[in-house]
């Protein structure tokens, strides 16, 4: 580290001097001291002494040295001694001096920070740069004896260097900070850096660098100690995707112009584009495949000033399509890019895919024989089942024209070597530990422990009482007048779990882990009236739909960035793996059936994939899709509690710190170079002279 500063006051520019640097000018002593030394002359024969006479009266003198003369070498190199030595001593210049015992630096680092800039010598930068540079010439103004921490304010608040005094190592850890494509959170940072200044004595002091476009403007709310907000880059029109959502839906086989065609899959994009600047704008939505460059659609549109737009974007997938990436893009790209482009991904087929499995026996004609599961049509399966309550459940799950159900037996589930992992499960007659694929529905299971809830004995024909009619699977619906045979008594791990009971006890509840929605009946539908009810249809409507939105989006939907990112995954999954947007390897727990990555800083495709007996690996998007962070005007903020509280521009503040080093050896190297010419020149007086006297 270099030597500790020398400084004038704080009133105006300081100078800056490291005292280790002026030790050269003690060389000036002995360069005068050259000066001033007597000449030894040699004896020469002259025709006359006259033109000699001073140095006839030196050689008289008896004292060793003579007169200073003022001469331009000794000027020159005396000038060049103390410019080399100015230089040596690293001199600079700063327009202010950060005031406070211990000083917080808050980098906004949210997505707004990304956008483009210009700094203050006109070349293209981004707001997050000059915020940088800002920082390193606020710690160029610290006072001796002050330290500083640096906390960057994305999503959540971010350490970066904690109170220290070294500028180096301050300095290197602003250089680490980068925007995030995430929507910031100001008011976490600045109540982190209040908490760790408020246990230090002295002046303290936080200062916010940041470009004013802030989704909460009231972060400063309640702020105790004093803060300096420094705004950085100046408001630009900007247009951004603020949401998007994909879907599989139906179209014509022959077209929009032909309506009588027969409907064929077709994927379909709702995007909304904002308009968030004053002038209208001509843009070009496309949207294309992941590592492809064909568009798939595209649409030519005039968003207005102010205007939020809807577009529907959509293509014809093909098998191979399925679970494949999608892009959306702005063209032509504005000064914040990373709102211009959207992610997204095809869905699984436009038909859920249902296995109804049933424990023991055979399947009969219609169901396949062992290991050949069947299809099964409107009218449920052709063949006698081991449950009676099966071919109520097949005609139900059938009568969604929006599914795929196949029968098979329990085995067959199993032992399914490419079941699709977003499967809607129905167990009729047993309850095993392992279940493959998405959401699941058991009925009728056997005594015994069934997914943390403990099947009991049966009670013969209990009196339903009540429903939990606040629960999705049970909404629209009632069960007035059903009546049960029989029913298993059920008893959850915790009373919330509790979906329907009897004057006898409970005889449905919530199984559900965190990876998947499970339902348990502990009855045989089949030995019930309840499947000659509409609200038999509609419970296992609500059961379809849910399992329907959570393969299209996932158990916690779409994912955002700066959100933690759960990813359902089998229970039998090993050696998880995650790779970021730009092939990075992300940290991945693994909890209860869920691949939890803490952070998604960067928008973009997520991939997830696993070891194990079910193998496989799962795309997901995440977006930024913030109004809030692509507004690039600034918003007020809004500051109450007991501290102080001042805005400014960067503008306005003064170059806090410049090195003259360079430019004193360049002056200093520039007087040598004139001495040595100085010397070297040949005088045309004297030349003359010594012609006429040849």
């Amino acid at each position: 580290m270099a030597a500790p500063l020398a400084q004038a006051s704080a009133g105006s520019p300081l100078s800056l001097l490291a005292p280790s640097g002026l030790w050269l000018l003690a060389l000036l002593g002995p360069l005068v001291l050259l000066y001033i030394l007597k000449i030894k002359r040699s004896r020469r024969r002259v025709p006359s002494t006259w033109l000699w006479a001073a140095a006839q009266r030196d050689l008289m003198a008896r004292a060793p040295f003579r007169r200073l003369i003022a001469q331009l070498p000794l000027v020159l190199q005396a000038l060049a001694l103390a410019l080399l030595a100015l230089a040596l001593a690293r001199p600079a210049s700063r327009g202010r001096a950060l005031t406070g015992d211990h000083v917080a630096i808050i980098l906004d680092a949210s997505a707004s920070m990304s956008a483009a800039a210009l700094s203050p010598s006109g070349e293209a930068t981004t707001r997050i740069e000059l915020g940088k540079q800002l920082a390193r010439d606020l710690l160029s103004g610290l006072t001796p004896g002050s330290d500083a921490l640096v906390l960057e304010a994305g999503r959540d608040a971010r350490l970066v260097a904690a109170l220290d005094r070294d500028l180096v190592r301050l300095r290197a850890a602003i250089d680490t900070v980068a925007a995030r494509d995430v929507e910031g959170d100001l008011g976490a940072a600045v109540a982190l850096a209040a908490d760790r200044l408020r246990q230090l004595g002295g002046a303290r002091r936080i200062v916010v660098i940041t470009d004013g476009n802030l989704a909460r403007p009231d972060a400063l709310r309640g702020v105790s100690l004093p803060v300096e907000v420094i705004t950085v880059g100046t408001p630009v029109d900007n247009a951004a995707i603020v949401r998007v959502d994909v879907r599989s839906g139906s179209g014509p086989a022959g077209g929009a112009d032909d309506p009588r065609a027969e409907a064929r899959e077709e994927v379909q994009a709702f995007l909304v584009v904002a308009n968030l600047g004053a002038q209208p704008r001509d843009l070009y939505v496309t949207m294309r495949q992941d590592n492809a460059s064909d568009v798939l659609s595209s649409r030519r549109v005039l968003v207005k000033p102010g205007e939020r737009l809807p577009v529907v974007l959509t293509f014809r997938p093909s098998p191979g399509d399925y679970r494949k990436g999608l892009l959306f893009e702005l063209s032509p790209r504005d000064a914040m890019p990373v709102d211009d482009v959207a992610y997204g991904r095809v869905p699984a087929g436009d038909k859920l895919p249902v296995f109804l499995a049933s424990a023991g026996g055979e399947p009969g004609p219609g169901q396949g024989g062992p290991g050949q599961p069947g299809l099964v049509g409107p009218g449920g399966p052709a063949g006698a089942t081991s449950s009676s309550g099966s071919p109520w459940l097949a005609r139900a799950l059938a009568s969604d024209p929006m599914t795929s159900v196949t029968a098979g037996s329990l085995a067959d589930l199993l032992g399914a070597p490419a079941l699709d992992p977003d499967t809607f499960v129905v167990i009729d007659g047993a309850c095993p530990p392992d279940v493959p694929g998405g959401d699941l529905l058991i009925v009728n299971p056997p005594p015994g422990r069934c997914f943390g809830t403990v099947v009991g004995p049966a009670i013969e024909r209990p009196t339903l009482t009540s429903w939990d009619t606040a629960d999705p699977r049970l909404r629209f619906l009632t069960l007035d007048g059903v009546h049960l045979r029989a029913a298993s008594s059920l008893e959850p791990d915790a009373a919330t779990r509790a979906l329907i009971r009897a004057q006898e006890g409970t005889v449905a509840t919530d199984i559900s882990t965190a990876s998947r929605t499970g339902t348990l009946l502990g009855f045989d539908v089949g030995e019930s009236d309840w499947p000659l009810k509409a609200s038999f249809v509609l419970f296992v409507r609500n059961l379809l739909e849910q399992a329907r939105a959570h393969r299209a989006h996932g158990v916690t939907g779409p994912a955002r960035t700066g959100e933690p990112l759960r990813v359902s995954v089998p229970a039998t999954a090993r050696d998880l793996e995650a790779i970021g947007p730009a092939g990075e390897r992300l940290e991945v727990a693994q909890r209860a059936g869920l691949a939890v990555i803490a952070e998604t800083p960067r928008a973009g495709f997520y991939r997830i994939s696993w070891q194990g007996p079910q193998a496989g690996s799962v795309l997901v998007p995440a977006n930024l899709t913030s109004v809030a962070e692509s507004d690039l005007t600034p918003r007020p903020l809004v500051a109450e509690g007991g501290g102080e509280v001042a805005v400014s521009s960067a503008e306005g503040q003064p170059d806090a710190h410049t090195e003259w080093t360079w430019l004193l050896a360049l002056a200093a190297l520039a007087f040598v170079v004139f001495d040595v010419w100085y010397f070297t020149r040949v005088p045309r007086r004297q030349q003359g002279h010594d012609g006429a006297a040849a």
